[in-house]
């Protein structure tokens, strides 16, 4: 089996990379790292993909994208993951394409074109204390009132709720119907009287929130589509999220830098990857990231064929974020005492990504879908497992 890309694809995906060694250079990398300016610095960067047509290359040409190759869109997304560049947010992957398919027109006329602009962004709200894993068992209530639904309730880990303008909001409107069947979508607005935002700081380092909303009233107009449909809405866009979050291209640049570091010369004039141990670890590790190579390539055909990935990228999202796990912990243990320095220390080796990287590792595992959950899919919907 041979994989190849077309030589147009291959030629944008040079463009993207000629592009990001200026506007996503190491400096530029670094403010948006560690700089208290970090969020302005993430968002002038999207400003930019969407000046080029870039932030919503995948949506059709009439709701103001490119609909470019899906060999395109996969190199793009690689390119970016490999230098930890932001691009595609809620709003491009799942709000933007649900409304075209579900909203009204006065929602499309008033999303859409901000969206794609890079104007505007939505958290996710979804996760609740009581529904994680399990997202079908979500309480937050939204109960018609005349012309608003008035929402009480929770979520939890909402990360982009202290910067986002609006939040992808499922909430319950019959909680006499099956869990799946009860449930609606909302654009709604973040600054709506009635919500509060609370930080919750995650072991590595980064922000996400708590979001208590107290009789927040929103419009009606705000729900997308029919409601208690809202689940239907939501898994259909998951798929293609895993996929997208998901690269190869992350993976492999932990890879390289840890490759790179071996190559050096160290305290003594030993290099690390003279030891055996050493070695045999990125060997191994090569081999890995070869599969994961492969499984991605096979949904980019499935993509292309106009099939849709279901639990394929289940085994993608198990297989990416569990090697970022077992690689994480592997470089810590080569690195020794080294591997705990951070970025600020100018002593850390691999530019103290890799003890950054070791606490973040964790999430990705149950962050979009826990692992535990994407086996079960494979089991029933790969292999045609019952149900127990």
């Amino acid at each position: 089996m041979q994989f190849r890309f077309t030589e147009s694809a291959l030629a944008f995906e040079a463009e993207v990379k000629r592009f990001l060694a200026v506007e996503w250079s190491p400096e530029v990398r670094s403010r948006a790292y560690a700089g208290a300016d970090a969020y302005d610095v993430e968002r002038a960067f999207r400003k930019k993909l969407a000046d080029r047509g870039w932030l919503t290359m995948s949506w059709p040409k009439e709701y103001g994208g490119e609909r470019r190759p899906y060999q395109e869109q996969y190199l793009f997304q690689e390119a970016l993951n490999y230098v930890g560049a932001p691009g595609a947010t809620v709003a491009v992957q799942q709000v933007g394409p649900t409304l075209m398919q579900f909203g009204t027109d006065e929602q499309k006329a008033r999303f859409l074109p901000p969206i794609a602009r890079g104007e505007v962004e939505f958290a996710l709200g979804y996760t609740e204390p009581d529904a994680g894993t399990d997202l079908a068992s979500l309480q937050l209530r939204a109960v018609r009132d005349g012309d608003d639904y008035v929402m009480n309730g929770i979520k939890r880990f909402t990360s982009a709720a202290h910067r986002a303008e609006y939040v992808w909001l499922a909430a319950r409107t019959d909680p006499d119907a099956p869990k799946h069947r009860g449930i609606s979508m909302f654009l709604a607005d973040l600054r709506s009287p009635g919500i509060t935002i609370k930080p919750i700081w995650t072991l590595g380092g980064g922000r996400t929130n708590e979001v208590y909303w107290d009789n927040v009233r929103i419009p009606a107009t705000a729900l997308v589509g029919e409601e208690n449909r809202g689940w239907y809405y939501a898994a259909h866009a998951l798929d293609f999220e895993r996929i997208s979050i998901f690269t190869v291209a992350g993976v492999r640049a932990v890879f390289d830098s840890l490759l790179a570091w071996a190559k050096e010369l160290g305290p003594g004039g030993r290099r690390p990857c003279s030891e055996p141990s050493v070695r045999a670890a990125l060997a191994d590790f090569k081999v890995q990231l070869e599969v994961l190579q492969t499984l991605s390539y096979r949904i980019l055909g499935m993509v292309e064929r106009g099939d849709h990935p279901n639990y394929e990228a289940s085994v993608v999202k198990i297989f990416s974020t569990e090697l970022m796990q077992r690689l994480q912990n592997a470089g810590t243990k080569m690195l020794g005492a080294y591997g705990q320095l951070t970025p600020h220390d100018p002593r850390a080796p691999v530019g103290g990504r890799i003890a950054q990287g070791y606490q973040a590792a964790v999430m990705p595992t149950f962050g979009a879908g826990s692992n535990e959950v994407m086996r079960n899919i494979i089991a029933t919907r790969g292999f045609g497992l019952p149900r127990g």
